[in-house]
């Protein structure tokens, strides 16, 4: 397996990853902003949760209608683009008087172009390393995903105690343009990866394809339905703790850290492809104990503790590139993200909705155990769905 110092030597792969982490950047500071404006407004937790994750509910509509411009659009080019709408309709948000509809608005629109950027941003990386070097690529982009989480999250928890909300989201806007300048220049013009325009019906057919394999339906539930719940619960942080909702998600991001450095540099492969079960698990099991409502510091503790567990995706995700041929690796790829993302935007609305009625801790307590629940049926299918090559030879992959 390729070193991580060996992938910086590798042509594009640390614009890639700068750009990467400047998005994420933005996204944590602006999340966090928008969330905090939205809950003074309002008081509601469920619009909250909306407003901070609300925007994964449109990647439904993007993997049904736009997912095959994963492989089928110039990536440089897509990547800047999304990018650039990215920092124009956070900006649009700190707008004054918008009302918290129109906020909302604004947030699925971006969604659904940014439903798109997964494929596009993983299939090209699955393009520029060699097929042993995925999986510490994406350790490394995760592990740099978490640092930002933990920097932006910190730093917007800070920069929102002396700022208003409204500023907070014009910063995040200026490090979205940061993010498109370094993808603008500092990746190449690469050609598509596959033929022909993106269209609805060219997504159906793949996206038909992808889900004809029990063994890639397995797994895509798998890289789904544990994490979206867990994300549900991450999404009543603000709600739960209004003055410390910061701090929990910094702690979130440290434990989804040290998840991607144990699964992705640490674990040999044998030892790699029999925890993905144990560790989704552990990646719910600790906000069972939300049911006693703890106090911040133990709740902190439960966040960094679970987060261990977001290293699942990555030995799913190596499953998953063993089951699919190559021509078709950004749209599984971007089908992951896409799904992932929905059905996080499902659970914090599911969350939400269950905190309106009960409390905070107690919805927080039932999407976990929906989790732990889903995990078990999962493992148990799984049992019975061997895993199977790709049909047909794959075709030879471009390397940098």
């Amino acid at each position: 397996m390729p070193s991580y110092r060996s992938l910086f030597r590798t042509p594009e792969f640390t614009p890639l990853l700068l750009g990467a982490a400047a998005k994420t950047a933005a996204q944590t500071v602006g999340g966090l902003a928008l969330g905090t404006l939205v809950f003074r407004a309002t008081g509601s937790p469920l619009l909250a949760a909306l407003s901070m994750f609300g925007s994964s509910l449109a990647q439904v509509l993007g993997a049904t209608f736009l997912l095959s411009g994963a492989d089928r659009l110039p990536p440089r080019t897509a990547l800047t683009v999304i990018t650039l709408v990215s920092a124009a309709g956070t900006a649009a948000q700190a707008l004054p008087g918008l009302p918290a509809g129109g906020l909302l608005v604004v947030v699925l629109l971006l969604g659904l172009v940014a439903s798109l950027g997964g494929g596009v941003r993983w299939g090209l990386l699955n393009e520029i390393l060699t097929k042993d070097g995925y999986l510490p690529g994406r350790s490394l982009f995760n592990m740099m995903n978490g640092l930002m989480q933990i920097t932006g999250f910190a730093t917007g928890g800070a920069l929102l105690a002396a700022l208003s909300p409204r500023t907070c989201l014009l910063l995040a806007a200026a490090l979205y343009l940061a993010a498109a300048l370094v993808l603008r220049l500092g990746l190449t013009a690469r050609p598509p990866r596959a033929t022909g325009r993106p269209s609805p019906s060219a997504t159906w057919r793949a996206n038909a394809e992808l889900w004809s394999s029990r063994p890639r339906r397995l797994t895509y539930l798998g890289l789904w339905l544990p994490n979206g719940m867990v994300v549900g619960c991450e999404s009543l942080y603000v709600s739960y703790a209004p003055h410390a909702a910061g701090t929990l998600f910094a702690c979130g991001a440290l434990g989804m850290f040290a998840g991607d450095v144990t699964v992705g540099r640490l674990l040999p492969a044998g030892v790699r492809t029999r925890l993905a079960t144990p560790l989704l698990l552990l990646l719910a099991a600790p906000y069972l104990l939300f049911a006693a409502h703890p106090p911040v510091p133990v709740a902190a503790v439960c966040a960094t503790v679970a987060s261990v567990g977001f290293g699942a995706s990555l030995i799913q995700q190596e499953r998953l590139l063993r089951l699919t041929p190559d021509v078709l690796a950004g749209q599984a790829l971007g089908l992951h993200s896409s799904g992932t993302l929905a059905l996080q935007g499902i659970s914090a609305t599911a969350a939400g909705t269950l905190a309106q009625l009960t409390s905070p801790a107690a919805a927080t307590a039932a999407m976990a155990a929906g989790s732990v629940c889903v995990t078990l049926a999962l493992a148990t299918a799984a049992r019975r769905a061997p895993v199977r090559s790709p049909a047909g030879p794959a075709p030879e992959r471009t390397r940098s």
